[in-house]
């Protein structure tokens, strides 16, 4: 083979190597999908976020299908605190006296090894005072705001509740004592469940919100909600 063509296969292979190493987050084909930080996306009277709020955070990607099969890919460094909240909402803007039923359904694909975060539910007072974590699961070096209150089994499952304050609105979280992938939840019950306690008065619900708070993820992982939906 002659030297030139020797020299320029190797450019093109050196080329090539290039490419995959500065690779982008994967593209999916989707309907919709931003890497900006504030990304926001609404369809069938949910909203997505890409939310990517906390410091020190790396790439994210979010893409969406439908509200219901939606994801993202984030490549957040290995340190501590919250880095982003990709979530799916849905504004209820009913007192918790006269919420009627209200359920939400969910099923999800996410690492479960070499990352920190939760999938959680945040459902939040419509003045933005109280805030509902309900954790689904979660893995790494992450766990709740507070102290623990008591278990208690409501909305469907059984959870380990702890309460307290983040300086700006009071927080409710609630882990389950088993993760889960998939399940219902009776937003209706736990809202009720906490008004009865004290907790808090006839509060008006807002927002209910799905996602993933992630903490770390680096080299790029990938956290897709199969399905969800929130009804009532």
């Amino acid at each position: 083979m002659p030297r030139t063509a020797r020299v320029t296969l190797g450019a093109l292979v050196l080329a090539v190597v290039m490419t995959l190493t500065v690779a982008p987050a994967p593209v999916h084909a989707a309907v919709w999908s931003s890497s900006d930080r504030w990304g926001t996306w609404s369809s069938g009277g949910y909203t997505l976020y890409n939310n990517v709020w906390g410091s020190g955070y790396g790439p994210q990607t979010i893409w969406a299908n439908s509200p219901s099969n939606w994801g993202v890919w984030a490549d957040h460094p290995n340190t501590g605190g919250v880095k982003s909240y990709p979530n799916a909402t849905r504004y209820i803007g009913r007192r918790v006296s006269a919420i009627g039923p209200v359920t939400s359904s969910f099923a999800v694909t996410v690492p479960t090894s070499g990352v920190a975060f939760a999938t959680t539910y945040d459902i939040w007072s419509a003045d933005h005072a109280h805030e509902i974590m309900l954790w689904m699961n979660w893995y790494g070096p992450v766990g709740p705001l507070g102290t623990f209150q008591v278990t208690a089994t409501v909305g469907g499952h059984t959870w380990n509740i702890y309460r307290g304050s983040n300086g700006s609105n009071q927080v409710y979280s609630f882990l389950r004592t088993s993760h889960t992938h998939s399940g219902t939840i009776d937003v209706r019950a736990i809202v009720t469940w906490i008004r009865n306690r004290g907790w808090f008065g006839d509060v008006t619900v807002g927002d209910v919100q799905f996602g993933y708070e992630i903490t770390s993820s680096a080299g790029g992982r990938d956290f897709v909600t199969n399905s969800f939906s929130v009804s009532g």
